[in-house]
């Protein structure tokens, strides 16, 4: 089997977390009756210093409806234009809450108070309204980048004293717990609402969660019914959540430190390059002008699964199903890859 590095999203429920989701006592969640969802709820508030929480099927779904509660049809949302909810999420800010999308571009995925006060617009009829601060961390699109403590902190000071509504897409927030030696609370708060998820580093099969204050939580219900994302006996999964905190948070530094060791053996080729990955995501340069990133992919795929972004980069991201030693073989076959598609030998 080839080495899987399309994404963290690939995991899948230990022997261990089966056997504690099927002993999961469950409820109809929609009456809030499912224990194990409240258990999982009052674990996220908790952990991220925020009121109230709440569990819902995807992190698309949690961050549109943070959006949905903090603006209205008409108003702004600024956020980078490679960020997740604009980027990835089917235009779901327009069609969902028919909001006006104003967008940072930047080199690393993060920015500065500057960058947002540019965007702001003058409170007048001709305008849209200034209403919503979307960041993101760790950044995907770059990488898993993350942002700089102080820099994330002020950034969101100014935006609320600003009058913005400030949302976190922090679906890889634990990676970035990891690499900056934070705590998730260290991150979240200065904003009005946050979205973690269960499904990447912390390999539970499904599942993300929204925190917020009671009452943006309560809100957050009726949306969550509107978008359609209601769930019954929802502890089975929820129950994979938990598990996943408890046992599978500590050991994200291994993801780190399995994308480092790719970067060490991819940047041996001299037709590839792979900068020092600030998480669990190596970026590959094809280099080599005579091929590009999709025939790299297509040449290596009988060793190692990986995304092409575009002709020129590659997105390698380790996870808890893939060791040391698979990662070791999927650089090894893209820098063998690389070797034939250059020539070399022939």
């Amino acid at each position: 089997m080839p080495v899987n590095l399309r994404s963290d999203t690939f995991t899948k429920p230990s022997p261990s977390m089966r056997l504690f989701m099927a002993r999961a006592e469950v409820g109809d969640d929609v009456f809030g009756e499912d224990p194990t969802v409240r258990e999982l709820e009052q674990k996220v508030a908790q952990l991220l210093k925020k009121e109230a929480a709440l569990f819902v099927p995807s992190g698309h779904m949690s961050n549109q409806i943070a959006l949905n509660i903090h603006g209205r049809p008409g108003d702004s949302i600024i956020a980078h234009r490679e960020s997740h909810v604009l980027y990835y999420e089917t235009g779901s800010p327009a069609v969902l809450s028919g909001l006006d999308a104003r967008v940072i571009d930047s080199e690393d995925g993060t920015f500065g108070a500057e960058e947002v006060r540019a965007l702001l617009k003058p409170v007048n009829i001709h305008f849209t309204r200034n209403r919503i601060l979307s960041l993101e961390n760790t950044f995907n699109n770059r990488g898993g980048v993350v942002w700089d403590h102080r820099r994330f902190w002020e950034l969101c000071i100014f935006a609320r004293e600003q009058g913005l509504k400030v949302h976190l897409d922090g679906a890889r927030l634990w990676n970035a717990c990891h690499a900056a030696r934070k705590i998730p609370s260290d991150w979240t708060q200065q904003l009005d609402s946050v979205s973690v998820c269960f499904s990447k580093g912390l390999g539970a099969p499904v599942g993300s969660a929204l925190a917020g204050t009671a009452e943006f939580i309560e809100e957050a219900r009726h949306v969550r019914k509107r978008f359609g994302g209601q769930m019954r006996q929802a502890g089975i999964i929820a129950a994979g959540a938990i598990f996943a905190l408890d046992n599978n948070y500590e050991r994200i530094g291994e993801d780190h430190a399995n994308a480092r060791l790719i970067a060490e053996i991819v940047n041996t080729s001299p037709h590839l390059s792979c900068p020092q990955p600030p998480t669990n995501m190596a970026l590959i340069t094809v280099d080599n002008p005579g091929f590009d990133a999709h025939q790299l992919v297509a040449a290596a795929a009988d060793e190692v699964q990986a995304f092409a972004l575009h002709e020129r980069r590659i997105r390698c991201v380790t996870h808890l199903d893939v060791t040391e030693d698979d990662c070791r073989r999927g650089a090894e076959a893209f820098v063998r890859a690389a070797a034939r598609l250059a020539g070399e030998g022939n």
